[in-house]
């Protein structure tokens, strides 16, 4: 299939063929895919005691400079897939007990995603695990689809945005992203052991040098929100990808910027979840070498 791409925010309104890409992803419509594995290291009721099916995609919509997945998200390495060898990984996944299929940075895969849950859909919830930089639209396709969103919101101010992922318009962007994710689901809903069923997860993962940022878009949510919203506050940044370029944020998060960002957190009351200062490590970075490919 080919056709004008407009799945994501950038509409960039270029030929996406099977296998060959020239808008800013770069990508076919084909999924490319590095890795589809049991992880354990999502928040407790997404990976509980059985692991989240994660199936990890090359690409992406944004180009974060610090990017922990930098190999796949910028470098796209993977290996392309069908619809059906896709629909197979979620099989396979669901065959060795995983809570749930976690699509990992799907967005400029919707056609995709979509033709592989038609082809199968899992027993278990299937997770929507994205950069938060989605067009409304598409979203409106997946209703019926995704049983959890797991978006991220990094940037409340655009200028931070542009500087270390290339995009000018993320927070409005992902604010009404997030909108249309709980209209779809606008509820958390657990089984009887903690483990999500149903719902939406809003991740901040805190910047060196920049909890400004990281209060300004807490602050955000909670503007348009309210606390009734899930936010799991993420501790876990390290320079990856070409971080070293950036001085400002080639370094750990220090005990001070994790503390400031958690007061703000605690005082806005939100329900959800706050990573260890600790959880910075590379050790929670999956290894990206086709497994789980066959």
């Amino acid at each position: 299939m080919s056709g004008i791409c407009t799945v994501c925010p950038r509409h960039c309104g270029v030929i996406r063929e099977a296998s060959v890409g020239k808008g800013f992803c770069k990508m076919g419509e084909n999924a490319i895919v590095a890795r589809a594995a049991k992880h354990m290291w999502e928040e407790p009721c997404i990976s509980g005691t059985r692991g989240s099916g994660t199936v990890f995609f090359s690409g992406c919509v944004l180009k974060c400079v610090f990017c922990q997945n930098y190999k796949i998200s910028t470098q796209n390495f993977g290996k392309e897939l069908t619809a059906r060898q896709l629909a197979d990984c979620y099989k396979r996944l669901e065959q060795q007990g995983v809570h749930n299929i976690n699509l990992v940075n799907p967005t400029h895969f919707l056609n995709a995603v979509i033709e592989s849950l038609n082809i199968y859909r899992p027993a278990v919830p299937v997770v929507y695990n994205c950069g938060g930089y989605e067009s409304v639209e598409s979203l409106k396709k997946l209703e019926g689809y995704i049983d959890i969103y797991l978006p991220d919101f990094k940037y409340a101010d655009n200028a931070v945005a542009e500087k270390y992922s290339r995009v000018n318009n993320y927070h409005e962007t992902a604010v009404a992203a997030i909108a249309e994710m709980l209209r779809q689901q606008p509820q958390n809903i657990y089984d009887n052991n903690g483990i999500m069923e149903k719902g939406v997860i809003v991740r901040h993962l805190i910047l060196p040098s920049n909890t400004k940022n990281s209060i300004a878009a807490l602050n955000s949510l909670h503007n348009h929100f309210g606390s009734r919203l899930t936010v799991s506050l993420m501790a876990q940044y390290i320079p990856c990808g070409i971080a070293e370029q950036y001085p400002e944020i080639n370094r750990k998060i220090t005990r001070r910027e994790y503390q400031k960002v958690f007061n703000c957190l605690t005082e806005l009351d939100f329900d959800g979840f706050a990573q260890e200062l600790n959880s910075a490590k590379s050790t929670y970075i999956p290894d990206f070498n086709l497994q789980g490919l066959e």
